[in-house]
């Protein structure tokens, strides 16, 4: 059975979809969410709002004093914070299925003794992004998705809901096991800031060029991943998988599949590295 793929790129990137994708419903990004998350925190930072070398606990009752930890370490993934929240485990193939509120604050509480690695390690945290996300909407007063809409979606100039938690049930791509039963993780609590949103490939295309090639809302925040020249992210859930990408020289990418993160990390790797240098060929 044919995988669904949406390729979105600039020039030397032949688009397309095929096999039922459409790059007008709304598909999961994954830990691509991150970024939305991580460029919040940069324009909240450049306002005075919050500061990205505070001490978490400035913003967080419930954080202990001396953890080290800052807003920034919690985006760069150096907080030595685990991967995933240290909850029971869930129902089968939801891993986040019992991280709810109360879950999260009791974390908050034993924040110092939850690191499993040293303070600037890089130890990439799930864990890390939903406590960065309680942070920031804390300090605001406001709901992730207004920061979403008012830092990134707005200043870009999109209509602010057009990547959310919450797609329109009719508009969603849905990935589905072979009974045709969607495969869908718990993603809409505390863990929203780290893997939570949906958006078209169209839209998040717009937000790839905006905020990588563009800049138009300044340097690219700390959440993306930096490889040579290019910064990019991927984003994997239970049946979906997304990479945004681009190089330095202006080059991009945006590739989601209905399937394995490992095939469509490769894929994304190998078209855009077959992509001539910006302005050649």
């Amino acid at each position: 059975m044919r995988t669904p793929l949406c390729l979105l790129g600039g020039p030397g990137v032949r688009g397309r979809t095929a096999y039922g994708h459409d790059a007008d419903r709304f598909a999961e990004l994954g830990s691509v969410t991150k970024v939305f998350t991580g460029t919040v925190l940069t324009r909240l930072d450049r306002a005075g709002t919050v500061a990205l070398d505070a001490p978490l606990e400035e913003y967080l009752d419930e954080v202990p004093r001396g953890t080290g930890i800052t807003l920034r370490h919690l985006a760069e993934h150096t907080s030595g914070l685990p991967r995933l929240a240290p909850v029971p485990p869930g129902p089968p193939g939801d891993p986040y299925g019992t991280f709810d509120e109360q879950a999260l604050r009791q974390s908050l509480r034993d924040l110092g003794r939850l690191r499993t690695g040293g303070l600037g390690e890089e130890l990439y945290s799930n864990f890390g992004y939903a406590v960065l996300g309680h942070a920031l909407t804390t300090a605001t007063g406001l709901p992730y998705q207004r920061l979403v809409d008012d830092h990134v979606l707005r200043p870009l100039g999109l209509e602010a809901g057009t990547v959310t938690a919450v797609p329109p049930e009719d508009r969603r791509l849905v990935p589905r096991n072979l009974f045709g039963r969607p495969r869908l993780w718990t993603l809409t609590g505390p863990i929203l800031p780290a893997g939570g949103l949906w958006s078209t490939c169209r839209t998040m295309a717009d937000v790839l060029v905006g905020l990588l090639v563009d800049r138009r809302l300044g340097p690219p925040a700390p959440s993306w991943r930096r490889g040579g020249s290019v910064l990019w992210h991927n984003g994997a859930t239970a049946g979906s998988s997304v990479v945004a990408a681009a190089h330095d020289d202006g080059r991009w990418l945006l590739l989601h599949r209905l399937g394995r993160p490992s095939r469509t990390d490769r894929l994304a790797h190998r078209i855009l590295a077959a992509t001539p240098p910006h302005g050649v060929g």
